[in-house]
């Protein structure tokens, strides 16, 4: 389910302190991940969206060179 990790620059976490605190870049990172999680685990069991967040239709994670194929449609 998940093909490699992700090494975040400095330069992420320097701008991130420009406009947050040490607990708040925890919290933002826990959030982004869980919501990682959840996508994944979706995904792996072919839950398709409920429409309650829909992405564009040009948007890059719908495309079909992207590493996670859309799922197809039954």
């Amino acid at each position: 389910m998940t093909l490699s990790s992700v090494d975040v620059p400095d330069e992420v976490f320097d701008e991130l302190k420009r406009h947050f605190n040490t607990e708040q870049i925890v919290d933002l990172t826990a959030t982004i991940a869980l919501e990682n999680m959840r996508a994944r685990f979706n995904r792996a069991l072919q839950v398709e969206a409920d429409g309650l967040c829909m992405l564009p239709a040009h948007h890059p994670a719908l495309s079909p060179d992207n590493r996670g194929q859309p799922l197809p449609k039954n």
